[in-house]
C-alpha cells in the first residue's frame, strides 16, 4: 500500500533490465508531474492540462502502465468535451493516485 492507503501498481515492464531504469525515472517523476497537473487546474489552464495528459497517456503505455494510460486518456478526453469541472476533478484525482501508486516492480 502506498502512503495514501492506495494499491500499488506495478509496470508491466519492471522485469526488464533494459528498460529498469527509465521506469524507475519515469515513476520518480510522479510527483513533480502530479503537482504540475493540480496547479494547471486549480489556474483553469484547461487546455494546458490536456496537453500535460495527453503526453503523460503516451509515456504510461511505453513504460507498462496502461491503467495510467486509460486514466489519462479519461481526463483527456473530459476536457475536450468540455466536461463539467466536477468531472474533470474527479477523473484527475483518480489519474494522481494511480502516479502516486506507480512503481517499477514488487520489490522495490
Amino acid at each position: 500500500m502506498t502512503a495514501t492507503g492506495h494499491k500499488e501498481i506495478y509496470s508491466e515492464l519492471g522485469n526488464d533490465p533494459d528498460l529498469r531504469d527509465l521506469i524507475e525515472m519515469f515513476v520518480q517523476e510522479m510527483p513533480y508531474r502530479t503537482a504540475v497537473y493540480e496547479e494547471l487546474l486549480t489556474a483553469g489552464n484547461l487546455e494546458e492540462l490536456r496537453r500535460a495528459v495527453h503526453q503523460l497517456k503516451g509515456a504510461a503505455g511505453s513504460y507498462g502502465f496502461p491503467v495510467i494510460t486509460e486514466a489519462a486518456a479519461a481526463v483527456e478526453l473530459a476536457i475536450r468535451n468540455e466536461a463539467q469541472y466536477e468531472e474533470i476533478r474527479q477523473n484527475l484525482d483518480r489519474l494522481i493516485q494511480l502516479c502516486h501508486a506507480a512503481r517499477v516492480c514488487p520489490e522495490q
